[in-house]
C-alpha cells in the first residue's frame, strides 16, 4: 500500500511480472557480437556489473533472423545482471577484482525509452530469491518517458542483492534490436553506472506500453 505520492505514483505506472522461469523460447538473434553481448555496467570510477545480454524469437523458431521472421513476431530481450562481476575470464569485464565491491544493488533499469514494448517484463524469481532471500521484492515500473525500470527492496539489514548474484531480467517488444547501445544501468552502492545491451531502433508505428494513451471502454 502506497504511503506517499511518490509510492502512489509508482504503484499505477507498475507492471505485473512475469516469471523468467515460465518463458519459453526459440533461438536467439545472432547479431555483430554473436549470439549475446557480453559486456559490463561502469560509471567514472568503476565497474559495478557485469552483464549478459540476448534477444530471442518465440518458441518453435529455430532460426531468429528479423529479415525474415513471421509478421508480428514478439521479440524477449533479455539481461543477466551480476553486481559487481560475474568472475568469468570469457564475459564481462574477464576475471579478478577490478570490480567496485557490491554490497547493495537496488535496481536495474533502462535509460532510453523501450520502444515496442508490448507490456510484458519480467525477471527470474527463483534467482531472486538465491540473491537476497525470500523477503526480496521486486518492482517493475514503467517510467516517465517509457523506460522500464526493475527495483529491487530486499529490505534493511540482513540479505541484499549483492556481489556475483545473478538475477535475469526480461522485457519484450515488437521491435528486433538495430544493435547494441548505451541503454541500460544498474544502481549500487548508491551509485549508477551504465553500459550497452540490444536494443531497438525507434518506430512511429510500434507502441511503447509504457507511454501509451489509454481509450474510453
Amino acid at each position: 500500500m502506497a504511503t506517499t505520492d511518490g509510492e502512489a505514483a509508482a504503484l499505477l505506472s507498475a507492471i505485473d511480472p512475469g516469471d523468467f522461469a515460465d518463458l519459453e523460447l526459440g533461438a536467439k538473434i545472432v547479431g555483430p557480437r554473436g549470439p549475446e553481448v557480453k559486456t559490463s555496467l561502469s560509471n567514472e570510477v568503476g565497474i559495478l556489473a557485469d552483464i549478459t545480454s540476448f534477444v530471442a524469437c518465440p518458441a518453435g523458431m529455430e532460426t531468429c533472423d528479423p529479415n525474415t521472421a513471421p509478421e508480428g513476431t514478439i521479440y524477449t530481450y533479455v539481461h543477466i545482471v551480476y553486481p559487481g562481476e560475474d568472475m568469468d575470464p570469457t564475459t564481462g569485464a574477464g576475471a579478478g577484482t577490478d570490480d567496485i565491491d557490491i554490497e547493495s544493488a537496488a535496481a536495474f533499469m533502462m535509460t532510453a525509452p523501450a520502444h515496442g514494448f508490448t507490456g510484458e517484463a519480467g525477471f527470474s524469481k527463483a534467482e531472486a530469491v538465491a540473491a537476497a532471500g525470500s523477503s526480496i521484492n521486486i518492482v517493475v515500473t514503467c517510467e516517465e518517458d517509457g523506460q522500464i525500470y526493475w527495483t529491487a527492496n530486499a529490505g534493511d539489514g540482513g540479505d541484499q542483492w549483492e556481489d556475483a548474484e545473478p538475477i535475469t531480467f526480461y522485457w519484450r517488444s515488437t521491435l528486433p534490436p538495430a544493435g547494441p547501445a548505451v541503454s541500460y544501468a544498474i544502481r549500487a552502492n548508491g551509485a549508477s553506472a551504465s553500459g550497452e545491451g540490444p536494443y531497438p531502433a525507434k518506430d512511429d508505428n510500434a507502441t511503447n506500453a509504457c507511454t501509451a494513451i489509454p481509450t474510453a471502454g
